[in-house]
């Protein structure tokens, strides 16, 4: 292994690029539907050695000398974001003849700018750069604070951080109810580079102890914690759900001549028979957007849903939500949820407040319409987002955390100030994406919202990956992506969580701080043996 180590440490050029980008897409294979996270092993330890050498001559000057750390950073992520994020140019194929110009700005522009924040990760450690098991509490600190600043610069787009990869399977879900989903991405690191100590000996034993401690650590807690919840477990209020997965083709979605088909393809699936044995389902729930026209232009369509529902049943489905503009004022359109009762009263909703950037809106709109840019989802014009959020209550004193589709993959949204639901509502429509990666790892996202907060996930979505988890993010009841049908499901009862995203912040940052003094110490001791 050292004269590996050594060898890529040496390497130069358009090798040390290549070996850079390989390392990064080899890590996407850790990601969901994959799951094979063992490949970090190699990920890292390679980016280790890579910037074991990427120190630039001493008269470059501070930032000359930080530019190969920052390179090689920058290539490691442009190779794990292309590789990871590759699927989402499907969605600009679905109006091709409108949008498929900016496919390489989303299969290649997108990854350059986020392998920013992996390139500045590299550098920042390499500041601290050391020949022990310090380098790799440097690198760890610093790829903590890269996904943190990815999940808020510039609205933030947190997806695929690296603690992801982490979480294959429940059992390796639960430690991030505590240390977060940034203090898991930086505690990954440490682990997966940790192999990285043996190619160069120095800190080998101390370090591999540390990564061992912490693996074992990670899988103990979740044996624990998921012998602690029983997924047999109901809400006090009997409440049963139904998700409603119609699989709609998005190229239809939209199409005038194909509403007709597709409310009634929802009211049909809707009303399937039960189960035999089965209790009748108290919600059912449709995906997001799941309505293929505007409610105040239809105005049969809520009778037609009260005719389908029985008493006592609330309907919940994903819908744009028209705003008239009052005197003069610009109509406006929203991502919403409606819950409507068995008489076709709409007797709830949220709106969606964090929108996706190009996609359901456009940045600088005023000046980028003038270069005829328009949002992906442009039938109505583009979408305004929520002023504030707040509880989604539902009958039978289901209070639920409303996240549409995106929203689902930021920690901060599955809180709302100190109101507690009983579950998390994600509506989403991953029919974008088509069979890619990109379904999977929304689902997972989703998942470790649900860990996080110790709430059941509800999960309804019109062609993605629908399913009801327990608060441990194990799935009790699924959905496979392209499949149209429906399923029925006792709701899991709420956990109890002693963490919110405030603390667990918190505890980030507490990691951030020891990592960094590991460094410094390392650093230190580095520069006495020299003396």
């Amino acid at each position: 292994m050292e004269r590996i180590a050594e060898k890529i440490m040496l390497c130069w050029g358009g090798k040390r690029i290549l070996l850079s980008m390989f390392a990064g897409a080899l890590a996407v294979l850790a990601l969901p539907p994959f799951n094979f996270f063992a490949v970090l092993f190699v990920s890292f330890p390679v980016l280790v050695w890579l910037l074991d050498g990427a120190s630039g001559p001493a008269e470059a000057g501070p930032l000359g000398r930080l530019r190969p750390a920052f390179l090689t950073g920058w290539w490691f992520g442009f190779g794990y974001f292309v590789a990871g994020l590759w699927w989402l140019g499907n969605a600009l194929l679905v109006e091709a003849d409108s949008f498929a110009w900016a496919l390489p700005i989303a299969v290649l522009g997108l990854p350059a700018v986020l392998a920013v924040f992996y390139g500045v990760a590299a550098a920042v450690a390499r500041l601290l750069w050391s020949d022990s098991l310090g380098r790799i509490a440097a690198l760890s600190a610093a790829f903590g604070l890269a996904e943190f600043a990815r999940a808020y610069l510039f609205t933030g787009f947190p997806w695929n951080a690296i603690g992801y990869a982490a979480m294959p399977a429940p059992l390796m879900m639960q430690s991030v109810e505590i240390v977060g989903i940034y203090g898991m991405s930086a505690l990954a690191v440490l682990v997966f580079s940790a192999p990285a100590l043996i190619g160069t000996r120095r800190g080998a034993v101390p370090g591999i102890l540390v990564a061992l401690v912490l693996f074992c650590a990670h899988i103990g807690y979740g044996w624990v914690v998921l012998s602690r919840y029983d997924t047999t477990g109901v809400a006090a209020d009997g409440a049963v759900i139904r998700i409603v997965q119609p699989a709609i083709d998005q190229s239809a979605k939209w199409d005038i001549a194909e509403r007709e088909r597709i409310f009634s393809k929802l009211l049909q699936l809707s009303a399937s028979p039960l189960a035999e044995g089965a209790p009748r389902p108290t919600h059912i729930i449709w995906p997001e957007t799941a309505l293929p026209f505007l409610l105040t232009e239809n105005p049969g369509a809520l009778s037609r849903m009260a005719d389908m529902l029985q008493v006592g049943q609330t309907l919940v489905t994903g819908a744009v939500r028209l705003e008239d503009g009052v005197g003069g004022a610009t109509r406006r359109f929203y991502n919403t949820i409606y819950a409507i009762d068995d008489e076709g009263q709409i007797i709830g909703s949220a709106d969606k407040a964090h929108l996706v950037p190009f996609g359901e809106y456009l940045p600088f709109e005023g000046l980028l319409r003038r270069f005829g840019l328009t949002p992906v989802a442009e039938s109505f014009g583009g979408f305004s987002g929520a002023e504030r959020r707040g509880l989604l209550s539902l009958p039978g004193g289901l209070n639920a955390i409303p996240l549409i589709c995106y929203e689902a993959i930021f920690p901060r949204l599955a809180e709302i100030d100190d109101e507690r639901g009983k579950l998390l509502l994600n509506l989403t429509n991953d029919a974008w994406y088509g069979f890619t990666p990109g379904p999977y790892q929304h689902l997972r996202q989703s998942q470790l919202r649900a860990v996080e907060t110790r709430l059941p996930l509800v999960r309804a979505a019109n062609n993605g990956i629908s399913v009801v988890t327990d608060p441990a993010g194990r799935m009790v009841g699924s959905l496979p992506l392209g499949d149209a049908g429906v399923f029925d499901i006792e709701l899991p009862a709420a956990g109890v969580s002693f963490w919110d995203n405030q603390t667990r912040q918190i505890i980030f940052g507490l990691i951030v701080v020891i990592m960094v003094l590991l460094a410094l110490v390392a650093r230190r001791s580095k520069s006495y043996s020299s003396d």
